[in-house]
């Protein structure tokens, strides 16, 4: 077992799908909850300190909010203050959920420190930010690191500060992600995930940012231990990441594929299972008389065939069987016995 436990960790990434609004951002917990997921996560950030005024827009963000607001005028719009994420974890709480949050600023790093989360998530954004890199590193625990834009040298250099300040690699999970938003198929690269289990991290897992659910729960069947998938209450609701989001419905369907898949993989061991067991008779052939066999009589390949139930002797003996004399009589399709 790593330090990621033993089954896939579902993240069901709220983000800023809840437009600044405190209440909502409270329905997509019990939201989050309903669909089965381990976690909902959050963006915590203070705009001010993440985006300068001269920083443009994404396009996919053009595309969804419009051109004429700055980034900046942008997020103040999309994230909460920080006080409300104290009351969102303790919600979590007893919802019976996990919270995380991504902070985005070394302040929204202290404020996410009091809460005493499981996991650090640092977006793909943050992967060259060495302040903030040696911040979370210093105040210790498990990382959830997304690696959308990197190469792979930038995701090693990443590991290495994370090493240097206090965090090893078995507590750091990497992500293989595409930071466009939706992702199109061809860009979505699922075998990276092989690649990054080369910079021996303690776990793989896969951030998505396609449409629907195909390809996380691909990700599933190809090893990843934690999934992170956006939803939204109202893919309709103005804001960057709602159109690239699952809704309610869709994110339930999303775990119980997951599980599903998760189920399947089994342990890797091959051998009979209970449950196929009573078909070996049923499916399985045995050596039975061709036509009718008086005993004694020479046993060939004439006299003798193949055929279900195999409850008889195993083909496999064939060789053993031919040439030997009938123990007794045999009628047509009569099993063989020694």
């Amino acid at each position: 077992m790593s330090n990621f436990g033993d089954k896939i960790i579902i993240i069901a990434e709220a983000g800023v799908n809840h437009n600044g609004d405190y209440d909502r951002a409270v329905e997509m917990i019990y939201a989050a909850k309903e669909a089965g997921a381990d976690y909902v996560k959050f963006q915590t950030a203070v705009p001010e300190l993440v985006i300068s005024t001269i920083a443009p827009k994404a396009e996919y963000q053009k595309e969804t909010t419009g051109s004429e607001e700055s980034q900046l005028e942008m997020c103040r719009k999309i994230h909460l203050k920080l006080d409300d994420y104290a009351p969102l974890s303790q919600l979590c709480r007893e919802v019976g959920i996990g919270f995380m949050s991504t902070p985005f600023d070394l302040k929204s790093i202290d404020c996410l420190a009091e809460l005493n989360m499981d996991y650090w998530k640092i977006p793909s954004g943050e992967i060259t930010n060495l302040p903030y890199l040696r911040k979370i590193a210093r105040i210790g625990g498990r990382v959830i690191l997304s690696t959308g834009m990197c190469e792979l040298f930038e995701v090693e250099n990443a590991l290495k500060v994370l090493e240097d300040n206090g965090i090893p690699r078995r507590d750091v999970a990497l992500l293989h992600c595409n930071t466009q938003y939706p992702t199109g198929m061809k860009d979505v690269n699922l075998l990276a995930m092989n690649t990054l289990r080369t910079l021996n991290p303690g776990a793989v897992g896969y951030s998505d940012h396609t449409v629907g659910i195909e390809v996380p729960t691909a990700a599933a069947a190809l090893g990843a231990r934690v999934i992170e998938k956006h939803f939204t209450l109202d893919k309709s609701l103005p804001g960057p990441d709602h159109r690239a989001s699952l809704d309610p419905a869709e994110l339930k369907a999303m775990v119980k594929a997951i599980r599903n898949i998760e189920q399947a993989l089994g342990s890797g061991e091959k051998h009979v299972t209970d449950s196929e067991r009573p078909n070996i008779e049923v499916a399985r052939k045995s050596i039975v008389a061709a036509r009718p066999i008086k005993k004694g009589e020479l046993l060939s390949e004439d006299n003798l065939t193949v055929k279900r139930p195999g409850n008889g002797i195993c083909p496999m003996l064939w060789d053993s069987v031919i040439g030997t004399r009938a123990a007794a009589d045999f009628p047509y399709d009569a099993l063989i016995s020694l």
